[in-house]
């Protein structure tokens, strides 16, 4: 039996959510509001010299760096940062302006070596990759507070079952490439990384306590090497709506507009959305249009759309009727691994066994650890490994299958003793 195992068979968490014993919020007490950042709102940075001022600070300053990003999602185009915040102990907090400073790879040089804060990494990296901000080591507290089993993982939920504080989170969806920020917004985006280093803190002390710290050492580290992803193959099928359209004809005609639209939208700087709807592009699919008058009585192509539009929506949907049966597009996706698990039945009715087997040990051990079961092992990882197993389903065979998956030591430890005895099931 693991430690981590052995904790979780001794006491449960005393808190609700899993907060660190001796920390949080009393019972029945009620959070603390978090109103004002300890120094106040800083100023905005700009400009390059008020830029090299921060760069200086931050690197003299001491400990780990909490780092936040926010982006404008649903109103602009793609998801670059409007606006970059940061607090150090010795340099207090900055907020960075992307758009004044596009260039930040100074300010990651500085920080090179140093641990940095964030909560759901992953969300963040991309967009702080852009401007030249890469982190060498971090420690993710919402990914800390999925180890350690808290039920509800977002910022303003953690902080006030851990650190009892609450977080006012009423500007976490508007549009922050407005100029000027508005300074109640510049004050959300502060107290953000208020709180992360302590938060980060509190977690680890809680992590250790449950003997799951390496476990999170090692997620984060593989945060860190990852590369970028890559872009998704015919993103256009992503169309919301999508299971509608079943004819070859009508799937060219998504395709078609969703292209036109995704032109429009970067040259506008706007969200896709904003541009046509993905509820209007199906409808389209759906009726295929023979001309403008047509087109403008369907839903989302309606009064207040301009003839002009309606007519580059109405070439994209010519452009697809006019296609040749051979460059229409194929239903469904390039499987890239296993078919969908219920159609296991009928294809492999002994892969069908062993995906049961393994789900059902897979959950019970995520339940006895009090961790969710995708950060135990992802389910992708577990099809994989049961549509195709190794010749011999030994420990030490499917130890190296997980980790050609990518799969963590400690997930390879915990998970391959279970996925070797599910190999061997066999359909009832």
């Amino acid at each position: 039996m693991t430690d981590a195992q052995e904790t979780a068979a001794e006491t449960a968490l005393r808190t609700t959510g899993g907060a660190p014993p001796d920390d949080g919020v009393p019972e029945g007490g009620l959070p603390i509001p978090l109103l004002e950042p300890r120094e106040g709102i800083p100023p905005v940075v700009a400009d390059e010299a008020a830029l090299a001022e921060v760069i200086a600070a931050f690197a003299a300053g001491t400990g780990p760096v909490a780092v936040d990003a926010e982006r404008a999602s649903g109103y602009r185009y793609g998801q670059r940062a409007y606006l970059v915040q940061l607090r150090r102990e010795g340099a207090g907090t900055a907020l960075i302006d992307p758009v004044g400073c596009p260039d930040l790879s100074g300010l990651g040089e500085a920080l090179t070596g140093t641990e940095w804060i964030l909560h759901a990494a992953t969300q963040d990296l991309p967009c702080l990759r852009e401007i030249g901000m890469l982190p060498t080591s971090l420690f993710d507290t919402e990914l800390a507070g999925r180890l350690a089993g808290f039920p509800r993982v977002g910022l303003g939920a953690m902080v006030e079952s851990v650190l009892g504080y609450a977080l006012e989170k009423g500007h976490s969806a508007v549009d922050w490439s407005t100029r000027p920020l508005p300074e109640p917004w510049l004050r959300y985006a502060a107290l953000d990384v208020e709180l992360l280093v302590d938060l980060r803190d509190a977690l680890e002390k809680e992590l250790d306590r449950q003997g799951k710290l390496d476990w999170a050492h090692q997620e984060f580290d593989a945060i860190v090497s990852a590369p970028p992803a890559p872009p998704r193959k015919d993103p256009w099928r992503r169309t919301s709506g999508m299971h509608k359209v079943r004819r070859r004809r009508q799937m060219a005609v998504v395709r078609e507009l969703w292209t036109a639209r995704d032109k429009v939208a970067q040259r506008r700087d706007v969200s896709p959305g904003k541009v046509l709807g993905d509820a209007a592009i199906v409808e389209a699919a759906l009726a295929v249009p023979e001309n403008v008058h047509a087109l403008s009585a369907l839903p989302g192509f309606g009064h207040r759309m301009g003839r002009r539009q309606l007519e580059q929506w109405q070439a994209a949907v010519d452009r697809a009727k006019a296609l040749p049966d051979s460059e229409l597009p194929q239903p469904g996706q390039p499987l890239n691994g296993p078919p969908p698990p219920r159609s296991w039945v009928d294809k492999d009715p002994e892969a069908a066994a062993r995906l049961s087997a393994a789900r059902t040990a897979v959950s019970a051990l995520a339940e006895e650890l009090n961790l969710p079961q995708e950060n135990l092992i992802t389910p992708d990882t577990v099809r994989r490994v049961c549509w195709e197993p190794p010749s011999e389903p030994t420990v030490p065979a499917v130890s190296a299958a997980l980790s050609a998956l990518g799969a963590r030591a400690w997930q390879i430890e915990l998970v391959a003793p279970l996925l070797a005895d599910a190999l061997t099931a066999t359909p009832a």
